[in-house]
């Protein structure tokens, strides 16, 4: 029996036939399926065009994917994965559920989920999706207000994705604003489970929230392809004072995760060099960290200027979380026009395009052209082969 006429034969074909179709052009046509429109058959091609980059595990037959918005809010399956790598127990409740990506990795090693979601049609969907992928879960279609006033279970670890838009769907970034508000339910959460894992805004200011949450203990900043994706932070009831560990992942890189505690970054320093050898440039979830004097203290490099954020050495050292570069200095003369490189300006009047247009060079290459400044003069540095 199929409850959704999206799933009957016919229409997935239609809708694996036109996956390459231009979606404008298909929207001025008449379905040529009176059980649904063309609105409706759009959304799924458009749910399987976002599914093939974003959560491949849902590229199978049966899968009905929700409006644009649910799709767009939703994370990958690769930040998923990693965040489900570092929690187990028996109980997990997602308390917004949404289109539950982030439910199925993370409850992966749990035996009892439960799903909270006041999005009657999204949960739905996602009740079918999980039959589909013979996931088990009990699914509770109220507001989490509703569901915590009447839960007397405690969870080995509750998970939040708060909505950041305000009603006028503009995007907002403190806790206090967002929806649930975390400062006003943090501590009925901290009541019922040991561990409460909140996914927040890659723009969210971490001394921000090292100052009004409680219990905190860790603050992920999980970057994709160097692409800086989330925040995520984990409050632990057990802990009440003490250091907070900051942990940076590069992910679909072959970078290692960088760690630190973030009290002491205001105690280290950094020492500066004139160029040598090598060059290194932190990924971007390092970056985002601001762990400056850390990466430098931890890899015994000196750093080429205080607003750079370069670091250099006369030997290679490995296992960097970030890029490294063998380079040379070179005179501006040396640049020749047509040329190809990768620019990277750093702490520089120019910026790449200004740059490309006054040395006429192009984009690309396996060359790279470092625009910078050490703490004796600007410098143009060239890569070449370790």
């Amino acid at each position: 029996m199929i409850i959704n006429p999206i799933l009957k034969t016919q229409i997935q074909n239609f809708i694996n036939a036109n996956l390459k179709t231009d979606l404008h052009s298909l929207l001025l046509k008449k379905s040529p399926f009176p059980e649904v429109s063309m609105q409706e058959i759009v959304q799924q091609i458009k749910g399987r065009n976002v599914a093939a980059k974003k959560f491949p595990f849902l590229l199978k037959e049966g899968i009905i994917f929700p409006p644009n918005l649910n799709l767009e809010q939703s994370s990958s399956e690769a930040t998923s994965k990693y965040k489900s790598q570092l929690f187990s127990g028996e109980k997990f409740l997602d308390l917004t559920s949404g289109f539950g990506i982030d439910a199925y990795f993370l409850s992966e090693n749990f035996n009892e989920i439960t799903l909270v979601e006041k999005n009657t049609e999204l949960l739905k969907i996602v009740e079918h999706n999980w039959k589909i992928l013979d996931k088990k879960a009990t699914f509770k279609n109220e507001n989490l207000e509703n569901f915590l006033d009447k839960n007397y279970q405690n969870f080995d670890l509750i998970y939040l994705d708060p909505a950041r838009r305000n009603l006028d769907k503009k995007k907002v970034f403190l806790l206090e604003d967002l929806s649930p508000n975390i400062l006003e339910i943090q501590d009925e959460l901290l009541n019922i489970s040991s561990k409460i894992l909140i996914k927040l805004s890659p723009l969210i200011d971490l001394s921000y929230l090292i100052s009004v949450l409680k219990n905190l203990e860790n603050i992920y900043i999980i970057a994709f392809k160097n692409e800086v994706k989330e925040i995520a932070v984990l409050l632990n009831s057990k802990k009440t004072l003490g250091k907070v560990k900051c942990i940076c992942a590069n992910l679909e890189s072959d970078e290692p995760d960088f760690e630190f505690i973030f009290d002491e970054e205001k105690t280290l320093n950094s020492e500066f060099s004139d160029l040598l050898n090598y060059v290194y440039i932190p990924n971007n979830s390092v970056l985002k960290s601001g762990a400056f004097n850390s990466i430098s203290q931890k890899f015994n490099l000196k750093k080429l200027h205080p607003n750079s954020h370069f670091y250099t050495s006369n030997d290679l050292t490995k296992n960097f979380p970030g890029r490294v570069l063998k380079v040379e200095k070179i005179d501006s003369k040396q640049i020749k026009k047509g040329d190809f490189y990768n620019i990277i300006s750093k702490n520089y009047p120019l910026k790449p395009d200004e740059i490309k247009n006054k040395y006429k060079i192009k984009d690309g290459g396996e060359n790279y052209l470092i625009f910078t400044q050490t703490m004796k003069s600007k410098i143009i540095l060239r890569s070449t082969k370790n």
